[in-house]
């Protein structure tokens, strides 16, 4: 009876929020190291210590879907990932506008948990790309409209993911498309220079002392080619914990390399200022953004009138 409850009430919790959660892997990860399921989990829902990662699914009616899906990956210094606010909470709006979004809680970079902690959430979010690629027909996903989005660390993995596409970790998954077709880029942190990275993101990721060719290799403004997504940033000037150079440089990056690229800076809100707002102020110019880079059907309700402006 008791089983038969909680099956009752996993379906009606389905079901009220269409949302469903999957591992990203059957058994240990490739790379991972055996040990106990470990997570924290703090009153606003901020996950840490997590070993099995995830990808949760939050699916647009057939009728209603837009054939456009985003892989998130939220932020959280790789020390948390900030699964409610800049996770779960963008999923369901865009869930809304009948676009297809996948909440990633990767693995925290941990040498207690993986053999190379520097490639471990690179590894997992590669690994959510091919999976929503591969599931594109069930999901009513064009394959060619799958982009990624990222907020602070979670931007640095969400570029990472942008600029190493054809370095898959896994052999596995050589040869795969593990490109997004575009970047949404929240108070990103881009760059692992010590004078502009943010300290704590890369000494969870790189150590203590990492050498210079890490260093590069995870600086995303030095990893930008032709080949870089259409990328859309967001920051503001007074940002103390994750300098906005750090977008700055990556929105120069792209102009040179002659990628579509589009960049809002706002004088103040500080780090986090998105999460300030209501999700619709905006998120509004991120989907006008998506839909003039043909990432919506033309005739999209989405793309009609308003200024797309967030002040």
């Amino acid at each position: 009876m008791r089983s038969l409850l909680i099956s009752l009430f996993s379906f009606v919790a389905f079901a009220a929020n269409a949302q469903t959660v999957m591992p990203l892997y059957t058994g240990l990860p490739p790379g991972g190291i055996a040990g106990p399921d470990e997570e924290i989990t703090d009153k606003e829902n901020n996950r840490a210590l997590t070993s099995v990662p995830t990808l949760t699914a939050y699916l647009p009616s057939k009728e209603k879907a837009t054939g456009t899906a985003v892989l998130i990956c939220p932020g959280g210094a790789y020390t948390w990932v900030v699964l409610q606010k800049e996770g779960l909470d963008i999923a369901a709006y865009f869930q809304q506008q009948g676009i297809a979004a996948f909440v990633l809680k990767y693995r925290l970079p941990d040498d207690k948990i993986m053999q190379d902690k520097s490639s471990g959430p690179l590894q997992d979010a590669q690994e959510a790309m091919k999976i929503i690629r591969s599931r594109a027909t069930e999901w009513n996903i064009d394959t060619k409209r799958v982009g990624i989005m990222g907020f602070s660390a979670g931007g640095h993995l969400a570029s990472t993911v942008g600029t190493h596409f054809d370095r898959p970790v896994l052999a596995a998954n050589a040869g795969l498309n593990l490109r997004p077709d575009f970047m949404i880029l929240v108070y990103p942190v881009i760059s692992m220079e010590k004078n502009l990275t943010h300290p704590g993101s890369r000494q969870r990721l790189l150590g203590n002392q990492p050498d210079e060719l890490r260093i590069k290799n995870y600086s995303n403004d030095r990893q930008v080619t032709p080949q870089t997504p259409p990328t859309i940033l967001f920051h503001t000037g007074d940002d103390t914990v994750v300098d906005v150079d750090n977008s700055f440089l990556f929105y120069q990056a792209l102009r040179h390399q002659h990628v579509p690229a589009e960049m809002h800076i706002y004088p103040e809100g500080n780090h986090g200022f998105v999460l300030k707002l209501p999700v619709e102020v905006w998120m509004q110019t991120t989907l006008k953004w998506m839909g003039r880079m043909g990432m919506l059907n033309p005739g999209n309700p989405l793309l009609q009138g308003g200024t797309g402006q967030l002040y």
